[in-house]
């Protein structure tokens, strides 16, 4: 079975539960409230998670432009991306804008290649 992640704003779905203020002495029904509170919100963490890692994910892809693309230092080596305005590519070299061809690229840990 093969996901599909349809928004790039999915991972930003499942938001961090509102947590119930404690009483000051101890209270069981508190306690089982907090206990549901959490316990749904790691149920929604792992299927989400269980997405992630399941063969055949695919994951959504981020167009940017050559200039608009974050450092290649900063998102480190293997990370993955796709512009938009590619000049003449050509596997394996640097990234060079201005043009009209999408490609996806890579990070070397210093420049984004093609590829």
């Amino acid at each position: 079975m093969s996901y599909i992640i349809t928004s790039e704003f999915e991972l930003n779905k499942v938001a961090a539960p509102n947590l119930p203020l404690s009483p000051i002495e101890y209270d069981r029904q508190y306690f089982d409230q907090l206990l549901n509170v959490l316990r749904l919100y790691f149920n929604r963490m792992d299927a989400l998670t269980g997405q992630l890692t399941a063969s055949g994910v695919i994951p959504p892809a981020v167009n940017y432009t050559v200039a608009t693309l974050p450092s290649a230092a900063t998102s480190g080596t293997g990370a993955r991306s796709f512009v938009t305005d590619a000049s003449a590519p050509t596997f394996g070299a640097t990234v060079s804008g201005g043009g009209a061809v999408a490609v996806p690229v890579y990070s070397d840990g210093t420049n984004w290649k093609v590829g």
